[in-house]
């Protein structure tokens, strides 16, 4: 092997250990944010926040007012009383499939996507009910 071809080859390497490495810290910061919203919350979890084509992990929150989503980069609620509908789909907005199922939010016009694990779901249901835009406020169970 030619001294140029090990270079890429390194380099590459490196590139692909350093993504391994940044992913690995993010699952290790979603569950201290887990952990430090357990305390405060009726459900915590992992799940996906879907923005456009990207899938942004987040851990998810039900409080008796609002739904939280955080991660390192992002922190954001929005407030039970302020959401309009509460769906539970096999695919997004955007007809992507999903393994497990989509939490989706919609809140003056916006939609709030999350994908949660099949057994996720089945936890979210229970404590946070479909709800559709003539049903009044929406409410933790």
């Amino acid at each position: 092997m030619s001294l140029s071809t090990l270079t890429v080859v390194g380099v590459v390497l490196a590139a692909a250990l350093a993504w391994l490495f940044f992913q690995m810290r993010t699952k290790d910061h979603i569950e201290e944010i887990m952990a430090k919203r357990r305390p405060l919350s009726r459900i915590v979890s992992r799940a996906d926040f879907v923005e456009g084509s990207e899938r942004i992990p987040v851990a998810v929150s039900l409080t008796a007012d609002s739904v939280c989503y955080q991660n390192p980069d992002l922190d954001a609620c929005l407030e039970l009383q302020h959401i309009e509908e509460i769906e539970y789909y096999d695919e997004t907005a955007t007809g992507q499939s999903v393994h497990g199922k989509v939490l989706r939010l919609r809140s003056h016009g916006h939609t709030f996507e999350f994908v949660l694990d099949a057994p996720t779901v089945r936890q979210w249901e229970a404590v946070l009910a479909p709800k559709h835009y003539d049903e009044g406020t929406a409410k933790a169970v």
